[in-house]
Parts: structure tokens; sequence; C-alpha cells
């Protein structure tokens, strides 16, 4: 029988889980144990990514034959709503080409920071069941929607063709996609967390990202819209730094020859800075909030 000295009450669990060698399963790595863990499931991300691209089309007639079909629609639909109806096309050489450039840049970021938003929501039994790094489930969604930026270029090459400017200019496209990606990887980290915490989020991204489409120069030249308006100084100042107006201009320079007149100045440098900050930032904000998801 235990004495008066002696307590009675029951073990607690953390007394229990130091007593036989057990840790948090939630618990948050370091930065660099992560990102080395992180590296190891590659082959996750990449064999989710193919998933979820077999996934989107699986049940249509058509197949995958809609990845093609899918942007040529969009761009349809704004080609006749801006460039003919609105008459945003007058001035513009290459206006197909110019508004394809455009969309498909911007649809990149678009659809990774809304699919994003739900990646880890979508995927709570998941990640309840399996102990792994969450931000492969962001990456993976980032990697599908590169797929279909691929499948977009790969329209845009032909469209454009090869008389509008010397072909070697196209490959400064590869430079521009690489920042875009570290832009989107970013970005979609940080709306991967949001996403997780407050649901409210994926209903209020489509006004976002929609009144980003109307300010990023997808339908009409940008420095020329502002001549014309006579808009304020800060105005030009806040949509200079503006990332993805940075990165459809990039890719247009790449592409159209006649494009130099509407060049947006200091495009390059916004586009860098934007990359690393954004990659940086976002993968760190993510990782902050670790050992929470899945939880509650």
């Amino acid at each position: 029988m235990p004495t008066a000295a002696e307590p009675t009450g029951m073990t607690s669990p953390a007394e229990l889980a130091e007593r036989y060698g057990l840790s948090k399963s939630s618990i948050r790595p370091p930065l660099s144990s992560y990102l080395r863990e992180l590296w190891s499931r590659r082959q996750f991300v990449l064999s989710y990514a193919t998933a979820r691209t077999y996934a989107m089309y699986a049940g249509a007639r058509l197949g995958s034959i809609w990845q093609v079909l899918t942007p040529l629609l969009n761009a349809g639909v704004y080609y006749l709503a801006f460039g003919v109806l609105l008459g945003t096309k007058n001035g513009i050489d290459n206006y197909v080409a110019f508004l394809l450039s455009g969309i498909f840049v911007f649809t990149f970021t678009q659809r990774c920071m809304t699919e994003g938003s739900r990646s880890l929501a979508l995927n709570l039994s998941l990640i309840r069941t399996l102990h792994f790094p969450r931000a492969t489930l962001p990456l993976a969604y980032v990697l599908n929607e590169l797929n279909q930026m691929l499948v977009s270029l790969a329209i845009l090459f032909v469209v454009v063709g090869f008389t509008d400017g010397p072909a070697w200019r196209w490959f400064l496209i590869v430079p521009a996609m690489v920042l875009q990606m570290m832009f989107n990887i970013g970005i979609t980290l940080v709306f991967a967390r949001i996403g997780t915490f407050v649901s409210d989020i994926t209903q209020l991204l489509p006004f976002v990202t929609r009144t980003w489409l109307y300010a990023s120069g997808i339908f009409f030249s940008l420095p020329s819209k502002l001549e014309q308006l006579n808009a304020p100084s800060w105005v030009v100042q806040v949509l200079a730094f503006n990332p993805i107006s940075a990165y459809i201009d990039i890719v247009r320079r790449s592409l159209l020859q006649e494009h130099k007149q509407n060049e947006l100045p200091h495009a390059w440098t916004i586009a860098i800075v934007w990359s690393f900050v954004m990659l940086a930032g976002g993968f760190w904000y993510f990782w902050r909030a670790e050992d929470r998801y899945g939880r509650g």
C-alpha cells in the first residue's frame, strides 16, 4: 500500500511519454531539417501533382484535351469582351499574342493562390493520418498549375510564330518563369496557411484576384493607359510595383518585338525582388504553423 507521503494520482501523459521515449508527432522541426525532409519527399510532390492533373480531366469526354481548350476559350472570351467590344486592341500590334501572354501569366498565379488556399483543408484526412512536411501539398498544387502553364506557353508559341522578332529572345521566358514560379510558391504557401484557419478566404479570393486582374495591364498597355488618364503619380508608382505586371512585361518583351514602346521600367528588378522576398517570406510564414495543421 502507498504511504501517506507517496502520491496516489495517476501518471500524467507527459510523464508517460518521457518514460517510454515518445515525442509529439506534430512538433515543428527546425527549419533546416524541415527543408531536408521536404526535399526527400520530392517524388511524392511530383506523383501527387501528376495524379491531380489526371483526375481533373478523367471524367470529361475530351479528357486532357481540355488542357488546351480551357486557356483558348478563356482567351476568346476576353478578346471579344475587351479587344472587340471595348476596343482595347486599338494601337497594339499583334493583340492576340499580347492578350494571351497576359492571361496565361496571370492565370498561373491566380490558380496557384486559389487552389493553394484549399490544399490543406481538402486533405485533412491525409494530414491527420500520415506524418510528412505539410508544405508538400501546396507545392504539389503549384506543380500541377505549372504543367497547365507549360501547355499554355506552347499555345502561345504557335500563335506568335517566328514572324514577331528573333526566336532567340524566347529563351528569356525561362528565367521569367523561374522567377514567377518562386513567387507563386511563396504566395501559395501564404494562402495555404490562411485558408486552413480562415475558411472564408476562399470566398473572398475571387474578388481579390479579379481586382488584381484589371490592375495588371492584361487587356491594355499599362503605361499608355495611365498616360491617357492623366493618373496621379502615386497611382503610377503603386501599379509599377505590381509583381504580375512585371512578369507579364518580361514575357511580352521575350515574344513581341513591338512591345518595346510599352515596356514597364525596372521590370526585371521588380520581378527578382518580389520572387525572392515572397519565396522566403511565404515559406517561413507557412513553416511557423507546421505543428498546427490538421489539429482541432
